[in-house]
């Protein structure tokens, strides 16, 4: 199982060229790391990075998808080679995705699978809390994502459904600061979600990590055959992956559980961040290297699917999920079901 096969390059400046059967590496023209082609299925670039044409040319013939990122890890473009994978379920995607009755329940299996992760979260994050206070708020937020649950099976649009994973979202992003250590949260309280650009220091965590994790979706669901623009929960629109950003949806807490431990291990510090014009926050370089690293070593961790009754690292979840999406897309007796951690 490789789960380190994708490269990302987060130093500012670098310059990736092909070299015979090997990506070189070079910064400031001094060659800093080597990596054999066919031990890569991915190249994600942070920032401003160079790349010779010969070896955009080669990574579209291998196959190896080169994803460009800006400083914050917002996308900005994919390089691909040929269209792959099963045409006759990509058909059935694009049909399913006409049917409101099964776009509203695969949508409602993805609200589902976010907010009992998000919740899990929470409650753990009140078991652990220090003070009596902060845990009864943090039982409440998590008892009002419960209640989102229970109101999910009502839902009789995409609109209404869409409403209640907003409102959870919000409940859950107000419980979140209090999750940070004490002695942290000076420099890393977050006021809601931001992007486009994050306007704090958590929030640019989060939209990095986020990032990732998603690339990491859009190629599952390539690797499964489907077509990562033709989503259920999030509307369709020119250059949006709205299949992935479906998929990613019961990720993204992981994302949070990985940012809370590096900042309450202290492993992220307030001048690891840029503070932009506009009010912008990013990650400084070596902070970003930190994250990567952390990142993946995070997807090494293995938990317990329950599907599927075997331990599976977490690297290869969006592999899994993205097979089990095609078989709910072909399979009337298959829904599909997210997956919530233990």
């Amino acid at each position: 199982m490789q789960l380190l096969n994708t490269l990302y390059v987060t130093t500012p400046d670098t310059y990736l060229r092909l070299d015979n059967d090997t990506l070189r590496v070079e910064v400031e023209k001094e060659t800093r790391l080597r990596v054999p082609l066919h031990h890569l299925s991915g190249v994600v670039c942070f920032g401003h990075t160079g790349l010779s044409a010969p070896l955009m040319h080669r990574l579209a013939e291998d196959g190896i998808a080169l994803v460009l990122l800006d400083d914050s890890g917002r996308f900005k473009a994919r390089l691909e080679g040929a269209v792959t994978g099963n045409v006759l379920l990509r058909q059935a995607q694009f049909q399913r995705v006409a049917d409101p009755v099964f776009t509203l329940d695969m949508a409602r299996a993805c609200v589902a699978g976010k907010i009992k992760n998000t919740r899990q979260v929470l409650q753990r994050g009140a078991r652990e809390a220090k003070l009596e206070d902060e845990a009864k708020t943090l039982t409440r937020v998590a008892d009002d994502l419960a209640a989102s649950l229970r109101a999910l099976p009502d839902a009789s649009s995409l609109d209404v459904l869409r409403g209640i994973e907003g409102e959870a979202a919000r409940q859950y992003f107000s419980g979140l600061n209090l999750l940070v250590r004490p002695d942290q949260r000076e420099f890393f309280q977050m006021d809601g979600r931001t992007r486009r650009p994050p306007r704090d220091r958590f929030n640019a965590v989060l939209s990095f990590l986020y990032a990732m994790w998603m690339n990491d979706c859009r190629s599952a669901l390539e690797a499964a055959g489907l077509d990562p623009q033709v989503g259920f929960l999030h509307a369709l629109r020119p250059g949006r992956a709205a299949l992935a950003l479906d998929l990613m949806e019961e990720f993204r807490p992981w994302a949070d559980r990985l940012a809370l431990t590096l900042i309450n291990r202290s492993q992220l510090a307030a001048d690891d961040f840029a503070m932009r014009e506009g009010g912008g926050v990013s990650l400084a370089p070596d902070a970003r290297k930190a994250v990567v690293v952390a990142y993946q070593e995070r997807k090494r961790d293995e938990v317990s699917h329950p599907l599927l009754a075997q331990a599976v690292p977490l690297g290869l979840l969006p592999l899994v999920q993205a097979r089990l999406m095609a078989r709910a897309v072909r399979d009337d007796a298959a829904p599909y079901v997210p997956f919530v951690a233990k």
